[in-house]
């Protein structure tokens, strides 16, 4: 398995293309994009959990619920959430599309990302599609990307390339997430194509599986988003023997799955708003995979803690603060925890209490653009790991005036 270029289009069968139609005002910011496959698609997707939904969830969810698709749209600038009319300018978004690519309406997967309650507009998509459609390549992924960016500094692309009953896969994503972003599911939107043949069904379980421990445990602001999910397809264009079953190939299909959806996880939480540094709570030696997972979702959600990660500050109290309230059974008399970046690594606490150390060094460790914070447990043998990113001024500027 090895990383290679190509994002959502790395797979074969699947282009790609992203541009400015005029949802955003500024007109240097793509807001539109498109990804599709030359073959119908199988097709899962996980949606976020807030009660409050964006429009494009629910028909999405609707569009899928065959377990096909051929084809993804998405704007930004504008979330489709809250309005009344949200259902019917998502349907006519699909239609739309599919008109343009001459495939039926309910294959499309459809998305929005942006402001909240704020009227979508469908002139400018309509206005837009033949120029998308027209544009669509094998080298679109980085366009795609561009054009679900709302707060995003940086594109977020990924892709992989594995073996599978003697034949060559790859599978492939982009995502957009910087704020609004807290488990559980789905905090942010995420697109992943594959040219691995497998079921319907199998697709749903490897994705339903993996979110688990990958976008789960991702939390940027302790919001949880009204609109994203995370949608894979498989066209199965490489050829190989379906994957209907858990077997040697299920297991090395979920692996490069997880390979692609850790490196979007590191991505979204080292470019939340404002934030100069990515987060990684490693949690080891927990009673079993629950308290693991609460201990290290508790630490990296710390405001207290993220604050304190800016200011390059060893403030271990606030781990042991935020494993304390975090509800997981722990005897704190065995934890220590340690920091570590690429500048070397400093342990901080041993059995519950502080241990004697630099804070010169501590610092120097913790002025990196990553930092590991790694806690051990002494009650077991499980571990989790969550990822995060500190809080600083930028994020009330940003958040400040957001819709304005």
């Amino acid at each position: 398995m090895r990383i290679t270029e190509g994002g959502v289009c790395a797979a074969q069968g699947f282009t790609a293309n992203g541009i400015h139609c005029g949802i955003r005002k500024n007109r240097t910011k793509r807001d539109l994009a498109l990804i599709v496959s030359e073959k119908r698609a199988a097709a899962a997707a996980v949606y976020t959990t807030n009660l409050v939904k964006g429009a494009p969830l629910t028909v999405t969810k609707r569009n899928i619920s065959d377990g096909y698709a051929s084809a993804v749209i998405c704007n930004s600038g504008n979330a489709n959430t809250c309005n009344a009319d949200g259902e019917q300018i998502a349907n006519e978004t699909c239609a739309l599309a599919a008109k343009a690519l001459g495939i039926d309406r309910s294959d499309v997967v459809v998305a929005s990302t942006g402001v909240i309650g704020q009227p979508l507009d469908i002139t400018p998509i309509a206005n837009g599609i033949n120029e998308l459609v027209s544009g669509l390549s094998h080298e679109g992924s980085d366009l795609a990307a561009e054009g679900i960016m709302t707060t995003d500094t940086v594109k977020k692309s990924v892709a992989v390339e594995f073996e599978v009953g003697g034949r060559t896969c790859r599978i492939g994503g982009i995502a957009k997430g910087s704020g609004m972003i807290h488990p559980n599911m789905a905090t942010m939107l995420v697109f992943i194509t594959t040219d691995c043949a497998i079921s319907p069904e199998m697709l749903g379980k490897a994705l339903s599986t993996d979110i688990a421990d990958t976008f789960n445990m991702v939390s940027v602001d302790g919001d949880t988003s009204t609109n994203d999910m995370v949608t894979v397809l498989a066209n199965g264009m490489a050829g190989n023997e379906e994957i209907t079953e858990e077997n040697g190939d299920f297991a090395i299909f979920m692996k490069a799955l997880n390979t692609v959806t850790v490196h979007l996880c590191r991505m979204i939480a080292g470019d939340g708003e404002g934030a100069t540094k990515l987060l990684e709570c490693n949690v080891c030696g927990a009673k079993d995979e629950k308290n693991a997972k609460t201990v290290a979702k508790s630490v990296i959600c710390s405001s207290l803690l993220k604050a304190a990660m800016f200011g390059a500050d060893a403030n271990w109290g606030r781990v042991l603060c935020a494993i304390g309230y975090s509800k997981a059974e722990v005897d704190v008399t065995k934890v220590g925890v340690s920091f570590t970046s690429t500048k070397g690594s400093i342990e901080v606490c041993k059995n519950g209490a502080g241990v004697d150390f630099s804070e010169e060094i501590a610092k120097e460790i913790l002025l990196e653009r990553e930092i590991d914070i790694n806690i051990t447990l002494g009650d077991g043998s499980a571990s989790a790991t969550a990822w995060g990113c500190d809080l600083t001024y930028d994020y009330v500027k940003i958040n400040g005036d957001y819709r304005t």
